[in-house]
């Protein structure tokens, strides 16, 4: 292949605005490399052109005389050599230009005391913003005070594609060393915060940030987290107290309703609270909705005390979305009201929690002799190796009666009877 077919002579000889020279528009200097004649405005321009995964590329070089004949073969002997490596040209230039613009953009950000572009802080609020309009406030809020407290602090300020999997480990020791107000690790919390940076670094190699998950290689490095049950009553006498508390509770008659209602349905808090009135069936005393752990529908059989509760809600409620509806019915009640209803009762955390009246009604059903394989139909556990779709209306008639023996139990414990056993039918 000829190169070097071009010198100096040739074209000095070329006037300025020609467009053509010896009948040529494109005059070759071989190996790629040409100079354009009569381009807009007059001039002439270098333009290299190669070969890259079997297609034909081309870029500019510079305009002539601006550009030398010397200084286009070194820009084009130098693409030559990329190509031969296994690199477009072209995406490297593109790729420079965009580091020398984040270069540009991060330091007037830094000015102006904001996290540089590609820095863990950038990248990782990008994340939140991408993602948060999907949790709950909690989640929100507890999201972002680790983010600020625990990594901001210490990496905040370092591009992801520098950052290296042991800086990392140690903001995760940090939070793992912390203990919560029962004296405890908080093992939880950190393996929760491995896990959201790996979104947060799979967030970054999805838009050019990095180049591999660094949070993949610290899977097993903290200590596990051991699950415990969530507190619950598994004494009639004493879960017959609590009913009677609740009774007594001088809040909001919509407050009151669902302290009423939580221990006979045995859903999960945050589908108990998000309950839907079009999701209620009066006629055929059942309510019906996707359940957040199977994704699959669930058939929850309403008890006559229920449906009484519902009913008696109505007036304040029914003209809103949600059963337990605020402002107006456009909002669902918040996740932390009933935990401080009961806490204002004198229930605390480390007595029951709202998601401990289903650990209280399962172990109390199973104890007295209900099939614990409808016990746990309706507590919405999917079945390994059976599909959600078929699992809504399994044990129905069984789970119906249970229901409503349960509600019964619940009325006579809490109206200080004696105990009697739940009989299953």
């Amino acid at each position: 292949m000829a190169i070097n077919k071009l010198s100096d002579t040739t074209l000095r000889a070329i006037k300025a605005g020609t467009t053509s020279y010896g009948g040529k528009k494109r005059l070759d200097d071989g190996g790629g490399l040409c100079l354009l004649l009569g381009i807009k405005g007059g001039g002439m321009a270098w333009r290299f052109n190669y070969m890259y995964e079997s297609k034909r590329k081309t870029i500019s070089l510079g305009l002539y005389p601006a550009t030398s004949l010397a200084l286009a073969r070194f820009k084009a002997q130098e693409a030559r050599e990329r190509v031969a490596a296994g690199i477009d040209p072209s995406a490297a230039r593109k790729a420079t230009k965009a580091a020398q613009i984040n270069q540009i953009e991060s330091e007037k950000r830094g000015k102006a005391g904001l996290p540089g572009v590609g820095s863990f802080e950038f990248v990782a609020r990008q994340w939140y913003d991408a993602r948060s309009d999907q949790w709950s406030e909690r989640h929100k809020t507890r999201t972002l005070t680790h983010l600020e407290k625990d990594l901001f602090s210490w990496i905040g300020k370092i591009a992801m594609a520098e950052i290296k999997a042991p800086a990392l480990l140690e903001c995760l020791r940090r939070v793992e060393s912390r203990k919560n107000k029962q004296g405890n690790f908080i093992t939880e919390s950190a393996n929760r915060v491995r896990a959201q940076c790996g979104e947060i670094w799979r967030y970054a190699v999805a838009n050019g940030y990095a180049e591999r998950d660094i949070a993949a290689d610290l899977r097993g490095a903290l200590k596990p987290h051991v699950a415990s049950n969530f507190s619950h009553i598994t004494d009639p006498k004493k879960l017959g107290q609590l009913l009677r508390d609740i009774e007594g509770y001088a809040g909001t008659p919509m407050v009151k309703a669902a302290l009423r209602m939580l221990p006979l349905v045995f859903t999960r808090p945050g589908e108990f609270r998000k309950a839907k009135w079009s999701e209620i069936d009066f006629e055929s005393k059942q309510w019906c909705y996707v359940a957040t752990k199977t994704d699959a529908e669930h058939i929850v059989p309403l008890s006559n005390q229920v449906l009484q509760q519902l009913r008696d809600l109505q007036p304040f409620t029914g003209n809103g979305e949600y059963v337990f509806g605020v402002r107006a019915g456009l909002r669902p009640l918040s996740e932390n009201t009933i935990n401080q209803a009961l806490k204002g009762m004198g229930y605390g955390s480390d007595i029951i929690s709202p998601h401990g009246f289903r650990h209280t009604a399962a172990t109390m059903l199973a104890e007295r002799g209900w099939n614990t394989e409808a016990i746990d139909r309706q507590l919405a556990h999917k079945a390994s190796g059976v599909k959600g779709v078929y699992q809504k209306a399994q044990f129905l008639e069984e789970r119906t009666r249970m229901m409503q023996a349960w509600a019964d139990f619940a009325d006579s414990i809490r109206a200080g009877a004696q105990v009697v056993p739940i009989k299953a039918a």
